[in-house]
């Protein structure tokens, strides 16, 4: 059984380090430590930043990989057309089990991000930068990293910055959550898309990209695009940080050249010489086979001409004594769990396809198959964010990777081989096990209360949904669409302001004695033709 990953596991490079330069001097570089190992920075124009970000081809690292020089332009334009400033945000939160690439950069490299993050921020004449963390120890290095600056959230401050700290969930990483949470709102994403960089924080155009995204940055406006270019690929320059997992010998994350194979960084790691597959881009990527894998270089271009994907740089191979279905039924279930509850694709598609696969697995035959086809399809481009389509993606994936294995579940009585958990997983759906601090987060932990709907009261006014979302939506008929839901713990707070502001005190909690974790997408969904009566406000 694999345990989950720590904050910061083994850290290792392929030829010489940049981002992780000085790793192998102090475990944390603070402020003094930095400028020694990478030297002082001069500040740099909008145009000249944005020029320097085009010429090494700097994509966001956070798995979408949108060109960073288009996101700062259309900044800055939308900046200087509505005559507001602009606020810079760095996204921290990586809350996915297979995935600590950010979270060692800014336990061991806060300053780099830093360093990147103020540059735009100067450039644009940004007055707010805001780091968005879900780790307690994430939040503690980049407080002191500001505390080291003098960077404070005063008033009085000609930059104010801070640090956003939101709970460890999969959709808390969405631009839209981060941005809603900084805005003192829920950290799930909204149900209208809106561009960042158009209307973000507190309305204003924001730059928000990913944590290593910004220490590629400083690290280029450093040494200059000739010399970035030197390392890597001709058309994707520089280095990669990838998060290596699953049936490894050493978990680690390693920075590597662009263009490197892949099968020698599964080798650095300890992985069995012949993987069964590999799981290329983490819990909303793609897997590859054996095969594939002596093809497939490190760069996203490489990695998707051969069906698999960069995306958040995690690599996760399994061995030939696993049942790759099993494996992935788990992290079916708990992308299901990671549902921020708020579109009905999401929260009632993905537990329908964990079950669909599950069916496979217990031989349902060609009807089951089909039937986690149609879900897979039906979920995808329909949510709030990229999460249903990021699960939709990994689950076809998996029937499309491993055709004997399905067919020995869908024709015959399986394919006898057990199910070893490989794939690193939070215990319970929610908080990271093996990491200082966070299964003992109150915020995190497994729920331990229960909300009820007393139907003889309930007059549809609807405020339930708009204080507690994460556990009320309303039907057509302004009436919530749950009789009872587990509430998630960093939710008991509204849970409790729910209860005490419904105008029919039609709310009830209970504490949860069953000493289960019992997902709020598992419960029953009411019947729409309850009530006639119009939502009223």
């Amino acid at each position: 059984m694999n345990e989950a990953l720590p904050d910061v596991p083994e850290v290792r490079v392929v030829g010489l380090p940049q981002l992780t330069s000085g790793f192998d001097l102090v475990e944390r570089l603070d402020l003094p430590m930095h400028l020694k190992v990478h030297g002082p920075l001069e500040p740099m124009g909008g145009e000249q930043l944005a020029k320097l970000a085009e010429n090494i081809n700097l994509k966001g690292r956070g798995g979408a990989g949108f060109p960073f020089h288009k996101k700062l332009r259309s900044v800055a334009e939308t900046a200087i057309k509505r005559g507001v400033r602009p606020v810079v945000v760095v996204n921290g939160s990586e809350d996915e089990p297979a995935c600590r690439k950010d979270t060692v950069m800014i336990n061991r490299a806060p300053h780099l991000i830093l360093d990147g993050a103020l540059l735009c921020a100067e450039a644009m004449g940004a007055r707010t930068l805001v780091i968005a963390v879900t780790r307690e120890s994430t939040q503690r290095s980049m407080e002191a990293a500001l505390a080291e600056r003098g960077l404070s959230n005063s008033r009085r401050s000609a930059l104010r910055a801070f640090v956003q700290r939101n709970p460890v969930r999969m959709v808390t990483g969405a631009a839209a959550s981060v941005i809603r949470s900084i805005d003192g709102g829920p950290a799930i994403p909204p149900g209208r898309k809106v561009s960042a960089s158009q209307n973000g924080v507190g309305g204003a155009p924001t730059l928000l990209s990913n944590a290593e995204t910004f220490a590629q940055l400083a690290i280029a406006a450093r040494i200059g695009p000739e010399r970035y270019g030197n390392t890597g690929l001709y058309d994707e320059p520089g280095t990669v940080m990838l998060t290596v997992s699953g049936a490894v010998a050493r978990p680690m994350v390693i920075e590597v050249p662009t263009g490197v194979p892949l099968r020698y960084v599964l080798q650095l790691a300890g992985a069995p010489p012949v993987p069964q597959g590999v799981l290329t881009g983490g819990y909303h990527g793609k897997w590859i086979d054996a095969a594939t894998v002596n093809e497939a270089i490190v760069s996203r271009n490489s990695l998707d001409a051969v069906g698999g994907a960069l995306g958040a740089g995690a690599v996760l191979p399994i061995t030939q004594e696993t049942c790759p279905l099993g494996e992935s039924l788990r992290v079916a279930q708990w992308l299901a769990e990671e549902s921020a509850g708020q579109c009905g694709p999401c929260y009632l598609g993905l537990p329908a396809a964990a079950r669909g696969l599950e069916d496979i697995l217990n031989g349902g035959g060609p009807a089951a198959l089909e039937a986690l086809k149609q879900v897979a399809k039906n979920v995808k481009r329909r949510g709030a964010c990229s999460h249903p389509d990021g699960s939709a993606m990994f689950l076809e994936s998996t029937i499309k990777a491993f055709t004997d294995d399905l067919a020995a579940h869908v024709l015959g009585n399986g394919c006898g081989r057990p199910v070893e958990g490989v794939l690193p997983l939070f215990e319970g759906g929610r908080a990271p096990t093996g990491i200082p601090g966070g299964g003992e987060e109150e915020e995190n932990g497994p729920a331990r209360q229960k909300i009820y709907v007393d139907w003889t009261l309930c007059r549809g006014h609807g405020l339930c949904a708009d204080i507690l979302p994460e556990v009320f939506q309303l039907g057509a008929d302004g009436f919530p669409t749950v009789a009872q839901a587990m509430v998630p713990r960093y939710a008991e707070a509204k849970a409790l302001r729910a209860v005490r502001r419904c105008p029919a005190l039609a709310l009830r909690i209970e504490e949860d004695t069953r000493g289960q974790d019992t997902s709020r997408n598992n419960l029953p969904v009411l019947s729409q033709g309850r009530g006639r009566r119009a939502l009223g406000r």
